[in-house]
């Protein structure tokens, strides 16, 4: 993108996190928008990728399972209907899978981060925030791009888009993505790189223009193949020591980042989605009118190594079967009145059908053997109202409230092939927002924020349901957040700057742990959250611009009786290690009363610096981009006190030639220059502790036409 056009969408950036189009100086809400070229300047492919540019976020894994967090506000649950702490939303749908959340980026506009609870305008399961991804509607203006690039371990990834007007109201387009390449561990008993993955997904999508109504329609299919994220080696703790079981020799293991010990070699994810989206909007004269209808079907199938050795012990299959239809009507006022309303109503289907074998376990030696499953049917019924009037031109007072409906109904769990009923579930929840702002220039807010949010109850059907000898249910209960926050905003031709402040009261957190060798989850009682973060952009002329940001979180749990704290068999004296070792087992869950200590996943300080500079070369225009990104030390374990991330800092840099009509580009590109090597997932239970690694730097380079 040409230095003039990206200024151009920087001066006056424009979000949607009030489910309106709105200039973001003028949304009390904490936000880091990042629109399609600073994406590019930093090589964000996938999601995930943001990360690096967005301080107080992280994403992490359980096995095929993406977790984000922002603020310290996140999960480690993996169950049916368990659902995730953070939203995800692509063109204003809900995503709620998470083992689909996170993608490949396809003709992207903005990635939007709302960083705090958004429980009055987005609902259920949104305590720590959304995101809010928005990509290119079709157009009657013929366009089209396409580029390839080719990277360290042979990283293949081709895309093209092309759009299109069949008539003069009606519009096409079409856009196929494909990345293939190989892991960069090495297989411990051969010494080669013998994982590879392959990725690809298709997307279309009509748009149909009258004039007070449009129309658009979308149908995306997805498959990937891709096992990285199952390729663990053993997990070394600064107070367990070595994470390997007690029975397995030390040829059978590794803790060498670039390697993997061979019995992950059957581990694997591979995933078959469909997702049909349609949306109507209406300009009804006095307000603007939207109905947003979704279909989605995925599957995802797994299988991962639970002892991360080469030995054949227990080779875990999880397939998943998830189906969601969503609904939602959205009504917004036109911009000019005092009085300014956003008010829907939304309606979600999901049931995600979890199905559990042993895949190759001993004494079996063969085949898939069927060990249970579980389904939680969850439907929710909200509606939601919120008002923002002017009182003076200077001042603004919101208010917003949420009504919510949830039930988990027909919900059941297998032991074997058998299956038996549960219990249902219903919730109610009320979720307030309000909302002062002063502003005493065009370019400058000044707010403070109470807002409420909250994660459903959830049935324990993966877990505690199927756990003998009782076979009882954990009642989790809803989770709850309390949110305050104060924040400054400022936009100029120079700078555009914010900054705020915030404190949480959060209650009855979801935990996963591993007891005896079996899942369940809990209710964590009390945690704490505080800090503050600011974020800058600066246009210094001459083709040179910064962006910077850094956030404190405090993140405490300040009251967690029977917290999981994994201590080895061994401590327990040899009647104990004996018990274990019969049962395969090296590692107890022991419940600790803790008080006043890290929440999980919660780095005390993360920050960011990009640097751009554009200058004319060769008829064209040359581009030098870096992205810098640092993150404190953190924990894994649901205890908070368990399985140590060490801080470690990140580089990407960019190089790129466009053409004088920027069509023809050619860029070369580099990832994690720093070559640092740090842990991005710990994979904990009773068998053992596995860790999967950062990839080593990587090189590349990029050809690309647009017209």
């Amino acid at each position: 993108m040409p230095q003039d056009e990206s200024i151009a969408v920087e001066r006056v950036i424009v979000v949607t996190a009030q489910r309106r189009a709105e200039a973001q100086v003028d949304v009390p809400i904490s936000i880091t928008a990042l629109d399609a070229g600073m994406l590019e300047t930093a090589n964000v492919r996938e999601l995930s990728g943001i990360q690096s540019m967005v301080p107080a976020l992280r994403f992490d894994r359980q096995s095929q399972f993406v977790q984000p967090t922002i603020r310290g506000v996140g999960t480690s649950i993996t169950t049916s209907g368990g659902g995730s702490n953070v939203g995800i939303y692509v063109d204003g749908f809900y995503s709620p899978n998470p083992a689909e959340a996170d993608f490949d980026l396809l003709k992207v506009r903005s990635v939007q981060v709302l960083k705090g609870p958004q429980g009055t305008l987005f609902g259920r399961n949104t305590t720590g925030g959304a995101i809010l991804v928005e990509t290119a509607d079709p157009s009657v203006d013929r366009a089209m791009e396409f580029r390839a690039s080719l990277a360290s371990f042979e990283a293949i990834r081709a895309q093209g888009y092309v759009t299109t007007g069949l008539t003069d109201s009606l519009a096409l387009d079409l856009e196929v993505n494909y990345a293939t390449g190989k892991a960069f561990q090495r297989n411990i008993a051969s010494g080669a790189r013998d994982r590879r993955y392959r990725n690809w997904q298709v997307r279309t999508g009509l748009k149909l223009d009258l004039g007070d109504v449009t129309a658009k329609l979308r149908y995306q299919h997805v498959e990937t193949d891709d096992p990285r994220p199952l390729l663990y080696n053993i997990f070394v703790d600064d107070v367990l020591g070595v994470g390997a079981p007690s029975f397995a020799p030390p040829s059978t293991y590794t803790a060498d980042p670039d390697y993997y010990a061979p019995g992950s070699d059957r581990s694997f994810i591979r995933t078959n989605n469909d997702i049909v989206q349609l949306t109507l909007e209406a300009d009804l004269g006095f307000a603007e009118l939207a109905s947003f209808t979704q279909y989605r079907d995925q599957d995802v199938d797994a299988s991962l190594d639970l002892d991360k050795t080469a030995l054949t012990i227990f080779q875990y299959g999880l397939p998943v079967y998830n189906r969601t239809f969503t609904q939602e009507f959205l009504l917004t006022s036109k911009p000019g009145p005092a009085l300014q309303y956003t008010a829907g109503l939304f309606y979600l289907f999901n049931s995600d059908r979890y199905k559990t074998y042993a895949d190759n376990a001993v004494p079996l030696g063969f085949g898939r053997v069927r060990l249970g499953g579980s389904d939680a049917p969850t439907r929710s019924y909200a509606a939601f109202v919120d008002l923002t009037y002017e009182v003076t031109p200077s001042l603004f007072v919101t208010g917003g409230l949420r009504y919510a409906h949830d039930t988990i109904t027909n919900a059941f769990y297998n032991v074997g092939e058998e299956a038996f009923d549960v219990t249902d579930v219903k919730s109610d929840r009320f979720t307030p927002r309000l909302v002062v702002r002063y502003k005493p220039n065009d370019t400058t807010s000044i707010y403070a924020s109470y807002a409420r949010g909250y994660k459903a109850a959830i049935l324990d059907v993966g877990g505690s349901c199927q756990n003998p000898p009782d076979f009882v249910c954990n009642d989790v209960s809803p989770e709850n957040i309390d949110a305050f926050e104060i924040g400054f905003k400022t936009e100029s031709e120079l700078l555009s700057f914010e900054a705020a402040a915030f404190y949480y009261d959060y209650r009855n957190l979801q935990v996963s742990l591993f007891t005896d060798g079996r899942a369940e989850i809990i209710n964590a009682a009390k945690a704490e959250v505080y800090g503050a973060e600011a974020s800058l952009a600066l246009r210094l002329g001459a083709g040179f611009s910064i962006t910077a940001g850094g956030a404190y979180v405090h993140g405490r749990y300040t009251d967690f009786p029977g917290a999981p704290v994994y201590m080895p068999c061994a401590d327990f004296g040899p009647d104990v290690a004996a018990s274990c070792a019969a049962g395969g087992v090296s590692y107890l869950n022991v419940p600790v009363d803790l008080k006043n200590v890290d929440m999980q996943r919660t780095p005390e300080f993360t920050g960011n610096f990009g640097a751009r500079w554009e200058v004319g070369l060769a008829g064209g225009e040359l581009a030098l981009s870096g992205n810098f990104y640092y993150t404190s030390s953190f924990f894994f374990g649901p205890s908070g006190t368990q399985f140590q991330g060490g801080d470690y800092e990140t580089l990407a840099l960019r190089a790129q030639w466009d053409d004088s009509e920027s069509r023809f580009f050619l860029a070369v590109f580099g990832d994690n220059v720093t070559d640092s090597r740090y842990v991005n997932q710990v994979q904990y239970n009773n068998f053992g502790f596995g860790a999967t690694w950062s990839q080593p730097r990587t090189w590349g380079v990029e050809i690309g036409y647009r017209y």
